[in-house]
């Protein structure tokens, strides 16, 4: 087989191979699907909770669900949008009215998929030139970014915006399961709130992200 058949031949395989990892049939909800779907947000969120990276965590969840071909966490940039820092986040970055604060808002992606919606505000002064440069004219996510400055991550909260189950359902809380139809999952599923400290505890950014829905784009567990 030529070299020039078998790059012909690979250029015609692997659109269909990433095809198929990127899509995936929906759910079909039972009481069993939304016990796994409240399983995989719950081990999702502690994984979140136990790295100071959501992007790199990220990066493992699209592998590790393959989720696209190639499984990387891209950032899609909203432009023409603007949140002012609240009084609070000028407490929590530890700067005055005068200090300039930046804002950013992400999209990151793994392939087709949305995975999370990230609101950042930014001390430029505490990142090196560089960074800023790299934020101001790419679409690069924050925590790639500013990678080498070897941050830490103090969570200020955690919540889970959608629970496949009803409080008390382990006690025999009736569970509105629609069986022989596809499990609704709404767009927001996870939110985290959190500060972006240097090693010495200087914090330099505070984000907001919104995990959706898409986390879940993945075949069913098969059942057991």
């Amino acid at each position: 087989m030529s070299l020039a058949f078998r790059a012909a031949l690979a250029s015609l395989i692997l659109p269909i191979l990433a095809g198929a990892a990127e899509t995936a049939p929906p759910w079909q909800d039972s009481f069993t699907a939304r016990l796994e779907a409240l399983a995989v947000l719950e081990s999702l969120n502690a994984d979140l909770l136990s790295h100071d990276s959501a992007t790199l965590t990220l990066d493992r969840w699209c592998a590790t669900h393959e989720l696209a071909s190639p499984a990387r966490i891209i950032a899609e940039r909203v432009h023409d949008v603007d949140k002012p820092p609240t009084a609070e986040q000028r407490r929590l970055l530890n700067v005055d009215a005068a200090e300039p604060i930046r804002y950013r808002r992400v999209k990151l992606t793994c392939g087709p998929h949305v995975l999370s919606e990230a609101d950042n505000w930014y001390v430029p002064a505490r990142l090196t030139p560089a960074m800023n440069q790299v934020l101001d004219t790419t679409d690069t996510a924050f925590g790639r970014t500013v990678q080498a400055l070897d941050f830490r991550r103090r969570t200020l909260s955690a919540v889970l915006l959608w629970s496949p189950l009803p409080p008390g359902w382990e006690v025999g809380a009736p569970v509105p399961v629609e069986e022989g139809k596809p499990l609704a999952i709404p767009h927001g599923v996870l939110e985290h709130r959190a500060v972006l400290t240097l090693p010495d505890g200087t914090p330099f950014g505070t984000v907001v992200e919104t995990y959706t829905g898409e986390l879940l784009a993945f075949p069913q567990p098969p059942q057991r």
